[in-house]
């Protein structure tokens, strides 16, 4: 399929939805006036980033077998055809399978205590508080769940985290607004009370790259996989499954050898470019494009790949998934209502993982320079 012809495939859909495909080729005129509090202040205008459609995308996720229409939004010529190319490999192989696996976001407030036997103390009495903050959560937020409460002492200082299900949402500005108010009302039966406190401490990893996230879940924990076939991969991707393999674990030993947090290519390519297109906080790239990808050569010349990604910040409800161009793009992939989180989340995995099979690809057969000179550079 060219360009055109996928171009025109995305116009069916979104006459199918009803929808005026000017919204998202940026030609429908927007009224200034409207108020955007909660997403801009001292608001002068809008930063147009152009959109790319990659796709159809097979996928295999909770929701069953789906089809989706991918927007990518970015200024790096070349971004949306390789995506395109690794998703239409994948897809002709027989599809992604995707699946959520957990939900968990953090925030961790910091307290100080005159000595080491204070802070023991507090620990010790809030934990034994947890149920009471549980129900507090529940009047709180009709969506925030507690999962956990740990505790991590240095000298006279605690850190205190706190993980959450955050429904629909993407969560930051809930498990903020929630932990602080619960913390207000417990703190003041505290049996010592800390000489020093701060809402966050800098240990949730909040937009940063970072081990615990790796190792845990920040957002949502999703794990993809796919099956390119042998006749595929010379066909599509233009290599053999040994050599994408060979390249992946000399790959995996320069990302442990340069201190990388995970093994992936450029997973956060695909991440940013769809976060940008539906709405999501791009700074929680940061986290989000955390992850192990896996690569293996099979007898048969078909090539297993996987990718783990346990930090993805996504929602489909609040921050900027209500903008008109935004909600268009998470209608695209029919993402759109607050039950679609999860299925979003496996989305970001799928596309995720098919950037990685091109770049391989691309690598491994010494093409990737000559993809950047065709399309990212201006004639």
């Amino acid at each position: 399929m060219d360009h055109t012809d996928l171009a025109n495939k995305y116009l069916d859909r979104l006459h199918h939805l009803g929808k005026d495909p000017r919204y998202i080729s940026g030609q429908k005129p927007i009224d200034h006036t409207r108020s955007y509090q909660g997403n801009i202040e001292n608001f002068i205008g809008f930063a147009q980033v152009p959109i790319g459609l990659a796709g159809p995308l097979e996928m295999h996720g909770t929701a069953g077998h789906t089809t989706h229409y991918i927007p990518l939004a970015t200024t790096e010529g070349a971004l949306v055809a390789s995506y395109n190319r690794g998703i239409k490999a994948g897809s002709a192989s027989g599809g992604f399978t995707s699946r959520a696996l957990a939900n968990a976001v953090q925030r961790s407030p910091y307290f100080e205590f005159k000595n080491l036997t204070e802070a023991l103390l507090f620990v010790d009495w809030i934990k034994s508080m947890e149920p009471l903050m549980r129900a507090g959560i529940g009047q709180a937020s009709r969506f925030a769940k507690l999962i956990s409460l740990e505790a991590m002492h240095e000298g006279n200082g605690v850190h205190l985290t706190f993980s959450y299900e955050t429904g629909a949402a993407a969560g930051q500005n809930m498990v903020t607004l929630v932990t602080a108010q619960v913390l207000k009302q417990v703190l003041e039966q505290a049996p010592v009370q800390p000489t020093l406190y701060y809402i966050e401490g800098n240990m949730s990893g909040d937009k940063k790259a970072n081990l615990k996230s790796l190792s845990k879940v920040r957002g949502r924990k999703v794990v993809s996989e796919v099956v390119v076939t042998k006749d595929i991969l010379q066909n599509i991707l233009k290599t053999t499954a040994e050599r994408i393999a060979k390249f992946w674990q000399t790959g995996t030993l320069a990302a442990v050898q340069s201190g990388a947090v995970g093994n992936h290519g450029h997973i956060t390519n695909g991440l940013t470019a769809l976060f940008l297109a539906c709405g999501q906080d791009v700074a929680c790239i940061a986290e989000a494009a955390v992850g192990t990808g896996r690569m293996e050569a099979r007898n048969n010349g078909d090539l297993y790949a996987s990718l783990t990604l346990p930090g993805l910040i996504v929602g489909t409800v609040g921050g900027g998934t209500s903008l008109p161009t935004q909600k268009e793009a998470l209608e695209l992939i029919d993402c759109s209502t607050p039950e679609d989180a999860g299925k979003l989340a496996e989305i970001c995995g799928a596309v995720a993982l098919a950037g990685e099979l091109s770049i391989g690809a691309a690598i491994a057969e010494g093409h990737f320079a000559a993809a950047h000179q065709a399309h990212g550079r201006k004639r």
